[in-house]
């Protein structure tokens, strides 16, 4: 019996694997967030769900790109938005790493006593330091034992990282009703798209001009009880406190300070919550956006904050 000639494998019976470099139209939500991001359009932290932060980066990415703005990941929108061949990375867990981890007080006297509000544990760093939402790095590493996490340990994390700012922005923009900040170059391009969180009151949330007074990365933060009155602690306190620099200070790793006094564009220690209507009044983005932004920002600079 004579023996068949051998299957020819097309691309009908098996994908082929892209070279080094390629780039491919993205197939699915997390391909399109890490996308995203690459270009400076953040859909908040990296989870693979689409969300109304997600499709807000979608409709920023289609009106760039001068596609219909839906807000969905469409055919058109997949067609333009391309990805790298390997979306993901290794991150190889350091001394160092383990060596900043501290307890985070639950008070705020607590806080200021600490030398420093860094991270509390591994699972939060790496998901900072790759975007990420916790779930999804835990997903990704489903054999970890998180609460043993030794030095050497490689984990695999979305390959993301902002291109370098090219130049300062021009302005930027806050919508309220979007809860989204926005920076323009002087043609009014888009240079940076991020979810952010406004006042929980409405009296709170100015609009209007105004301009950047001064930028300070790592800062540290001020606890006034007087701003405070929800507080039982604060009620308590007396004087004001200093709380040292650190990913989970209250203001994060990076403050802008605007010229309207007691306002601000900032980090948070909470990533994940970005996008919200609690603050007293700053605008608050995840840790790396308001990090990004402060390469982009300079005193003088013009915000519009947008109903």
């Amino acid at each position: 019996m004579p023996i068949p000639p051998p299957r020819l494998i097309t691309k009908t019976n098996v994908e082929p694997v892209p070279p080094v470099g390629f780039a491919r139209p993205v197939q699915n939500v997390f391909e399109a967030q890490l996308a995203l991001a690459r270009l400076g359009i953040s859909s908040g932290s990296l989870d693979g769900v689409i969300g109304s932060q997600t499709r807000s980066a979608l409709r920023a990415f289609q009106q760039k790109e001068h596609l219909p703005v839906t807000g969905e990941l469409d055919a058109a929108t997949k067609e333009r938005l391309l990805r790298a061949a390997t979306p993901y990375t290794t991150y190889t867990v350091t001394t160092n790493d383990l060596a900043r981890l501290q307890p985070l007080s639950s008070t705020w006297l607590g806080k200021s006593q600490q030398t420093a509000l860094d991270y509390e544990n591994i699972l939060e760093l790496v998901a900072e330091k790759s975007h990420s939402h916790p779930n999804l790095i835990r997903r990704l590493n489903s054999s970890i034992v998180w609460t043993n996490v030794a030095a050497g340990t490689n984990l695999k994390v979305p390959d993301v990282a902002y291109a370098d700012a090219g130049g300062k922005a021009a302005f930027a923009t806050i919508s309220l009703s979007g809860k989204v900040l926005e920076a323009f170059d002087a043609n009014t391009n888009l240079l940076a798209h991020f979810p952010c969180s406004i006042a929980q009151r409405v009296e709170k949330r100015p609009i209007g001009e105004l301009h950047v007074a001064a930028i300070a990365p790592n800062p540290n933060y001020t606890f006034d009880p007087d701003v405070f009155p929800e507080s039982a602690e604060a009620r308590q306190l007396k004087t004001k406190l200093i709380l040292p620099p650190g990913p989970n200070n209250p203001v994060g790793v990076a403050w802008i300070s605007l010229d309207k006094p007691g306002y601000g564009i900032h980090g948070t220690p909470s990533p994940e919550q970005v996008g919200r209507t609690e603050s007293h009044g700053c605008f608050r983005l995840a840790n790396w956006n308001a990090e990004y932004l402060i390469k982009l920002a300079w005193v003088g600079m013009p915000v519009y904050v947008e109903p």
